[in-house]
């Protein structure tokens, strides 16, 4: 039903109902088998108890008259007092006969539910074996940092040692990939021999076709797989120390695909940070350059949002994000194709408001546009996992290799 526009304009009407009626006449194959089954089962069960019933009636009438009332059971003569009680455990044991046949139906439909449920428990949990921690800070007077209880808009690293003691490094953002191969399955490898480093406030740019590899980098750094080979450091610290929640929490990111949840503009704001107040989620509106439209908006900032946002545009929910990420405050910012959603003039706002929330952080953008990659302070090409070309936007230019026929138009980005 949803894909009805796409079915039409590609005119594959026919072949939509052709697959329909292949599933239609499975069900219905199916379900006919289903109630064929119990409409047999159902009243088979249901008559045994009459059967069996007239067959203890039948008999025990049998006995009585052909004179085995004078036979002796267990010291009780055999008589009608006998037969009765006969019968009326006949009736209940049939009665436990038509309640289970009425309840299979239900039972069946549990076990098949049941499957998927166990199917999902039987799932291997996310493994985590950090021991690294992220926490509030301050600085001594020796220069030195101290963990806080409170916020100090400071964070480190506390990272314990074998040997009892505990150092804390400062977050700053440095990230370092050495010789880095990954895949996503053992058999085949996507990513080959990646070295690259982003310094404090650096902003490191991917280019590529599609499939190069620049999402899986990203997806590397926030560990959401593990790498085959070599090493991640962040601050100086292979990422596999540090606790998964503790690294993701100092990550922004922004993806392509946005999700909101259902609640008001403030309440999806506030998502990047919890305890911001509506100041802080205003300012980071504001910072994104989705304050105009919000406060447009029937509601404006506490207008209700249901459907992943389906009552704005595409462009009003990537600014969302963008605003979301920006509340969060993160040292470290991904951008994955963070504008692809955004008409050109709507771009010039948003890159204003990115360039002010990339400053002082270190971040990993990944764009099809090479307009908002060109004052990168580093932009790595890559192809079928390798990094093929490095520099900057002018340095790239002068080499006149791969981005150069990106830039000019040569070779079209996927």
């Amino acid at each position: 039903m949803t894909g009805q526009k796409v079915i039409k304009v590609f005119c594959h009407e026919e072949g939509a109902k052709k697959g329909f009626d292949e599933v239609n006449d499975e069900i219905f194959f199916n379900a006919r088998n289903g109630n064929r089954y119990a409409n047999i089962l159902m009243p088979l069960l249901g008559n045994v108890g009459n059967v069996m019933y007239v067959i203890v009636a039948l008999v025990g009438g049998a006995l009585l008259l052909s004179g085995a009332g004078n036979v002796s059971i267990s010291g009780m003569a055999f008589s009608i007092s006998i037969v009765v009680p006969f019968l009326n455990m006949t009736k209940q044991f049939a009665g436990a006969i038509g309640q289970v046949s009425n309840q299979v139906n239900m039972v069946i439909m549990g076990l098949a539910g049941a499957h998927r449920i166990f199917a999902l428990l039987d799932e291997q949990p996310e493994t985590d074996e950090g021991y690294v921690t992220l926490v509030n800070a301050r600085e001594k007077a020796d220069g030195t940092l101290e963990e806080y209880p409170e916020r100090t808009n400071v964070w480190a690293w506390k990272h314990p040692h074998h040997d009892g003691t505990v150092t804390y490094t400062k977050l700053q953002g440095d990230v370092r990939f050495f010789d880095v191969d990954f895949g996503y399955t053992p058999e085949k490898t996507v990513l080959h021999n990646i070295s690259l480093y982003a310094k404090p406030g650096q902003k490191v740019a991917f280019v590529g076709s599609t499939g190069a590899g620049k999402t899986t980098i990203t997806n590397l750094i926030n560990r959401f797989y593990d790498i085959a080979d070599g090493k991640i450091r962040y601050d100086g610290i292979n990422i596999n120390k540090i606790k998964k929640a503790d690294l993701r929490h100092s990550l922004g990111i922004v993806l392509q695909d946005t999700n909101l949840f259902t609640g008001t503009v403030m309440e999806n704001i506030r998502y990047g940070n919890l305890e911001a107040a509506d100041e802080e989620c205003i300012a980071a509106a504001k910072l994104a350059g989705a304050d105009d439209f919000i406060r447009r908006l029937p509601e404006g900032y506490h207008t209700m949002l249901r459907g992943n946002g389906a009552n704005l545009s595409q462009g009003q929910r990537q600014l969302l994000a963008i605003a979301r990420a920006a509340v969060a405050d993160p040292p470290v910012m991904i951008l994955d194709e963070a504008t692809s959603s955004i008409d050109t003039h709507t771009e010039a706002i948003v890159q204003r408001g990115m360039d002010a929330l990339m400053m002082g952080r270190t971040t990993f953008v990944i764009a099809h546009r090479l307009s908002t990659v060109q004052n990168a302070d580093a932009i790595m090409v890559l192809d079928h996992g390798r990094i093929i070309e490095r520099g900057t936007h002018d340095e790239l230019i002068k080499l006149k290799g791969v981005y150069y026929q990106l830039y000019t138009g040569a070779l079209e980005l996927d």
